[in-house]
């Protein structure tokens, strides 16, 4: 017998268990995802006699709730206001029900007349089919072929009975299938009574008269409580008090002005209907323009219905052609320009979905919920685009659904890098070319991004073949930009030579310096990355060479950098250096680069590395600044200026001071002002705060407008954001704003009636920072509200809502990150 061991078995290590539990989160997350999925489509199918009720009430409720505000702005209690407005719009619908009765009583009244018209047309159309048409011989000769190839016998026709014998047995054939055919008996029902068709019609009615009903119901209750439910909805959202808030308001502002978009478009659509038909002489023109403005609210199959009706009337009522083409011209032509000019003018991206988002969402609601779920799908899909925005669970819903791309412009040349599809990258960058505006703009904000990537990637995510994929791919662009738009030529020897720090991608961004430098006008060469020992360092030949610019990718480049001046300088003293950081901190750029590093200057952009060349080639650093011009037409803008009273009105005053102190609050700023531009001079009308160097009084700021930043402002018209003054190659040679230790600016243009800048309402900073878009559009609705209050159209700034001004926007906007201190629209 054997003696059993002792030793336990042994045991699955703890930590290989974990890895393994972790690897199926993903599949059950998944499967997770899946079945609540299943479960959410199920409960809108099976309830959808409750949730389409529902529905239609919130989507009414979005449209009548800014009625109910102007009526509470007015004075009126909620409840009061909100049964005037229902019942104003029961009014309306009663109304126009009973005008467009009469209308089809009209017309059922004239159809009779019609009966000969028509049948005329179809008995000409029942001819013209039976005549032998253009392709009969072609049949007959393929039939003949293909029973010939078949081996099928022609078809014998019937002998043909002739004689008084044939004749006779004819008829009696004829008599005997006679007898053998049964007799057709049609029962006819004795005619319903006036009672039960009546008791018919109401049966027939009770079910769309009771939906109405409930949707009528749910209507009052939602106005009635529209602050509860919104509490509610934010509650249940959880998370963020601040991003449910946001997703409550961005809902509500992209259904609102979608369903106003798509009121003025199908006006805009049926009413010239309406006008056409009746010049026409389509009889019921009225009628046909209201159901082709109704009909409108059905995506994609509610026009095409809507022109069936007016089109069959005008075959019934002439005898000709000439009525049926004029109307289908008519249509053509609206659904043209409707589709072309009116809805792309208007809708923009009001919705935020895109083309494909929304012929899905039509084909999943209609599934579910019939055609009612057809007229909502649009609102429904926003909905849930919203919620994907702003829940990070449910954020594949914003990449699935929404219009704007789901990647930016570096990351798609960065894909099709990696890809290998090196000719659609060309094509993107040169599209990106264009839309930057130069060259040296596309590898600021594409250019040195992807290069970024790359170097993000190099270690934890790339191949070998993605690397050598990504330098190809890169070089073989940056040789195609070159051919495109060429530069300077050197001449002999180039003033400029730009040099790899270490890898290939650095290399590569050296490329990119000498090429922007020599579309500056400075005649440059590139020299590839290399170990920069005494024998590299000889070999450059720097003769004549006046700046050396070192690219470096390196997060950390600090060691390789100060060595690698340390030798240049050894062997070529009079050689100026100047470092591109793309990936340096923020603690390398706030030193001095000549004690920290041994270079004349550091750059971070590939504008700031070409404003630094240019001042160390002779350029003077206080001129080194672009002064603000002088739009044309200034005079009438300076008249209406000093027509105002704002230079000097008192009672303005504390008007500009409550609006400067509240930007400065609301924006975490050390300084918030009112200044307005006269001919010469910026005049600051109010300061709230104070910078290093200044009193922080509204005199002290004062300054000639040539070197104001809110003199750009007034003449570009449009709200102005420099993330960076010191690094910014329009600004940072402004000898004025470095004494003040400027580093931030934004202003928004104070615009009158009339639409003359007169000003900006700015705020500044002594450290760099970033601006997004909702923060811009914030600080421009501040500077309009402070215009409407100035011209007495409120008597409190804060009695204006500054949300209706700063909801999403409906086109997409540039990051500011991708612009770094270009004029952003306000």
């Amino acid at each position: 017998m054997r003696t059993p061991d002792p030793t336990p078995p042994p045991r699955a290590d703890s930590s290989e268990t974990l890895a393994t539990l972790l690897a199926l989160v993903p599949g059950l997350k998944l499967l997770v995802g899946l079945a609540v999925g299943t479960i959410v489509i199920a409960g809108l199918y099976f309830g959808r006699e409750i949730l389409i009720p529902l529905a239609l009430a919130f989507l009414l409720g979005f449209v009548l709730d800014p009625l109910v505000g102007r009526l509470r702005r007015w004075g009126l209690p909620r409840a009061p206001a909100v049964i005037v407005v229902v019942l104003v719009a029961m009014g309306a619908l009663v109304g126009a029900g009973l005008l467009l009765g009469s209308q089809v009583r009209q017309l059922s009244a004239e159809l009779p007349t019609y009966q000969q018209n028509i049948r005329s047309k179809l008995g000409n159309l029942r001819e013209s089919m039976r005549a032998p048409g253009v392709f009969d011989g072609a049949l007959k000769t393929f039939d003949t072929l293909q029973r010939e190839v078949e081996g099928t016998p022609a078809p014998v026709a019937p002998p043909v009975a002739t004689g008084t014998r044939r004749g006779t047995s004819a008829a009696a054939a004829a008599a005997a299938a006679s007898a053998s055919t049964p007799l057709r008996v049609q029962v006819e029902e004795t005619p319903p009574s006036p009672f039960r068709q009546a008791m018919g019609w109401l049966k027939s009615a009770s079910g769309p008269l009771a939906d109405a009903g409930i949707v009528l119901v749910f209507v009052v209750l939602v106005l009635l409580d529209r602050l509860d439910l919104r509490d509610r909805l934010v509650r249940l959202m959880g998370g963020s008090l601040h991003r449910a808030t946001d997703a409550m308001d961005e809902a509500g502002a992209r259904i609102g002005k979608y369903l106003t978009m798509q009121l003025i478009v199908n006006l805009t659509y049926g009413v010239p209907m309406a006008l056409g038909l009746w010049l026409i002489g389509v009889p019921g023109a009225l009628l046909w323009g209201a159901v082709a403005a109704v009909m409108r609210f059905v995506p994609y199959v509610g026009p095409m219905i809507s022109a069936v009706f007016p089109l069959a009337l005008a075959f019934a009522i002439d005898p000709g052609w000439s009525l049926v083409l004029w109307t289908l011209g008519l249509i053509v032509v609206l659904e043209l320009v409707s589709n072309n000019i009116v809805e792309p003018w208007l809708y923009g991206a009001s919705t935020g979905l895109s083309a494909m988002s929304l012929m899905v969402a039509a084909t999943f609601w209609t599934a579910l919920w019939g055609p009612v779920g057809l007229i909502m799908a649009t609102p429904l899909t926003v909905c849930l685009l919203v919620i994907g925005r702003h829940l990070p669970q449910l954020q594949f819903l914003d990449v699935l659904l929404g219009s704007q791309p789901a990647l930016d412009a570096p990351t798609r040349v960065y894909q099709r890098l990696l890809a290998g599809d090196v000719e659609e990258a060309i094509e993107l960058s040169g599209e990106q070319v264009e839309t930057a505006g130069s060259v040296v703009a596309f590898y600021s904000q594409t250019g040195v991004p992807v290069l970024r990537m790359a170097v993000g990637d190099h270690a934890s995510a790339a191949t070998v073949e993605h690397r050598l994929r990504l330098v190809s791919g890169m070089e073989a662009l940056l040789d195609d930009l070159a051919e495109q738009h060429p530069g300077a030529d050197a001449g002999g020897r180039p003033r400029v030579v730009c040099i790899g720090g270490k890898w290939e991608v650095d290399t590569l961004g050296a490329r990119m310096l000498a090429h922007a430098l020599a579309l500056d006008g400075h005649g440059s060469t590139c020299r590839p990355a290399a170990l920069p020992d005494a024998d590299y360092i000889a070999r450059l030949d720097l003769r004549g060479v006046e700046v050396v610019c070192v690219s470096y990718f390196s997060p950390e480049p600090q060691v390789r950098a100060r060595y690698f001046c340390r030798r240049l300088r050894r062997q070529w003293p009079r050689v100026r250096i100047v470092l591109a950081l793309w990936n340096a901190p923020a603690e390398l750029l706030a030193v001095d680069p000549m004690e920290a590093l041994g270079a004349d200057a550091v750059a971070v952009s590939v504008e700031e590395l070409a404003m630094r060349v240019g001042q160390l080639l002779g350029a003077d650093a206080a001129e080194g600044f672009m002064p603000a011009p002088i739009p044309e037409e200034d005079h009438a803008r300076v008249r209406a200026l000093r027509a105002s009273g704002a230079l000097d009105d008192e009672r303005l005053q504390a008007l500009f001071a409550l609006t400067s102190k509240r930007a400065a609050d609301i924006f975490d700023v050390p300084l918030a002002m009112v200044s307005l531009i006269d001919e010469q001079v910026q005049v600051v009308r109010s300061a709230h705060g104070s910078l290093p160097g200044t009193s922080g009084t509204a005199g002290d700021l004062n300054m000639p407008r040539e070197v104001s930043m809110c003199g750009h402002v007034v003449a570009n018209a449009e709200m102005l954001v420099v993330p960076d003054l010191a690094r910014d190659p329009r600004f940072a040679g402004n000898a004025a704003l470095r004494g003040k230790g400027l580093r931030f600016y934004a202003g928004a243009p104070l615009r009158d009636a009339e639409g003359h800048v007169l000003g900006s309402l700015c705020i500044l900073d002594v450290v760099p920072r970033e601006l997004d878009v909702r923060e811009r559009r914030l600080l421009q609705a501040m500077a309009d509200d402070l215009m409407e209050v100035a011209r007495g159209a409120d008597s409190q700034l804060g009695a204006i809502d500054l949300r209706e001004r700063t909801d999403a926007a409906d086109a997409p906007v540039q990051p500011p990150s991708a612009t770094v201190g270009q004029p952003v629209p306000g």
